[in-house]
């Protein structure tokens, strides 16, 4: 694939369907981030048990695990447009269920796990439609430029998510009475769906997948085989999943912001929303100035920061200290997502974009959601603080292994323009 040079700034933003994408996409991160900022403070409020906390993730996960591969195959096969739009619609109809289970004022998390996981099931065929499509609409020497403003936009909406649904939450409980506040959220969030289902209809232009193909296992596995043979993609995403697998302190918020720091859900939402503003700030950085030169380095230390930020965090009783941290840890991830993010897109042919954006989206997923299981398992077992710094602690070993001992042409990779010399001696 062509890497030339991309435009700087946000001149992308005059490409109309990318604008259009990027409201849709904005307006329907923000809607999700509510609705799991509320599920965690609801559901916390309802056991007080911090495992429960990790099954949140677990239950978005599995189901999202089991269906991804297929779901991947879709995106290759069908209008990836269509499936994001249909997948949004899913998203709303799982807002306006938890708003109903909301009123009805449960004492019982199984309802909630079991929209949790129909969650996860939408998520499975949104993702990698929605993480290759952007290359399907933007001009290819504007791509970096547009994947970092989605990144930024994806950030920003990591901010206001918990920001908002935090304020929301609090609000509602003072005026509406108590239990009211997750209701509120929730109503609110399907607002935002509906907002982000009408502008992803209006998005024309789009290069629709080529001939389809049969659905076979040989198919299905193309993206795991590419990502397999390219070491340097397997080794960027391999790492994120290892380093924020054992890192996940974001899951253990709702009982630290209560345990530790003895506060309410207006401090839980601006800690939620802390990673969000690093990761923003950094990803509008990197619209104007990409990484261009020692990708390879910038990347591990973005990991490394990560790691770090967790272990302060986790030593921290401060809620500035604990601000400042969760602000650096998301710094961090926001480098090492936009380095991964277009070493795996530069690499990956159109064609299997949706089945290797699928693979991607499994390491990402069970990072994430995985990732907060574990953390509310260890949790469980160790203590709230030990299972926090122990994981930072992880985070930065990982780290180092993948470096040096794994993957040391990784660490070595200079530019991206250097891939296409791997790509040659088949690494």
């Amino acid at each position: 694939m062509n890497s030339a040079p991309s435009i700087g700034g946000f001149a992308v933003l005059k490409n109309r369907d990318f604008s259009l994408y990027l409201a849709s996409r904005f307006f329907g991160s923000i809607a999700t981030q509510m609705i799991i900022m509320a599920v965690g403070w609801q559901v916390y409020r309802i056991t007080g048990r911090v495992l429960d906390l990790g099954l949140i993730g677990l239950s978005q996960f599995l189901p999202f695990l089991c269906l991804v591969l297929f779901s991947g195959h879709v995106a290759d096969q069908f209008d990836r447009r269509i499936i994001i739009l249909v997948c949004l619609c899913a998203y709303g109809i799982c807002a306006l269920t938890l708003f109903v289970f909301a009123l009805a004022k449960l004492t019982t998390t199984l309802p909630i796990f079991s929209v949790l996981a129909i969650f996860g099931i939408t998520r499975a065929f949104q993702v990698p439609a929605s993480q290759s499509f952007v290359p399907t609409i933007v001009p290819i020497d504007t791509l970096r430029n547009a994947l970092a403003i989605n990144s930024s936009a994806n950030q920003v909406a990591a901010i206001a998510g918990p920001s908002l649904g935090g304020v929301i939450y609090a609000l509602a409980e003072v005026d509406l009475g108590h239990n009211s506040g997750a209701g509120v959220v929730y109503g609110a969030a399907a607002i935002l769906l509906l907002a982000a289902v009408s502008m992803i209809a209006l998005v024309r232009k789009r290069r629709l997948p080529s001939a389809r193909s049969t659905l076979s296992l040989s198919t299905l596995l193309e993206g795991v085989r590419f990502v397999w043979h390219r070491k340097t993609v397997l080794g960027a995403i391999s790492l994120d999943l290892f380093a924020v697998l054992f890192g996940g302190a974001t899951a253990l918020l709702p009982a630290y912001t209560h345990d530790v720091l003895h506060a309410g859900p207006e401090v839980f939402g601006a800690l939620r929303a802390a990673p969000g503003v690093g990761a923003g700030l950094t990803a509008v950085f990197l619209a104007y100035r990409p990484v261009t030169h020692q990708v390879g380095k910038v990347m591990f230390f973005g990991v490394g920061a990560f790691g770090a930020a967790t272990v302060v965090l986790g030593l921290s009783h401060w809620f500035w200290v604990a601000m400042t941290s969760l602000v650096i840890l998301g710094v961090g991830d926001m480098i090492s997502v936009f380095v991964r993010s277009l070493l795996v897109q530069l690499e990956t042919p159109d064609t299997i974009r949706g089945r290797v954006s699928a693979v991607n989206s499994v390491f990402i997923g069970a990072s994430n959601e995985l990732g907060e299981f574990e953390s509310g398992t260890t949790a469980a077992w160790w203590g709230l603080v030990p299972a926090i710094v122990v994981g930072g602690v992880a985070t930065l070993v990982i780290s180092a292994l993948w470096a040096r001992i794994f993957f040391p042409r990784l660490w070595q990779l200079h530019s991206f323009e250097q891939l296409k010399d791997l790509k040659s001696n088949g690494t």
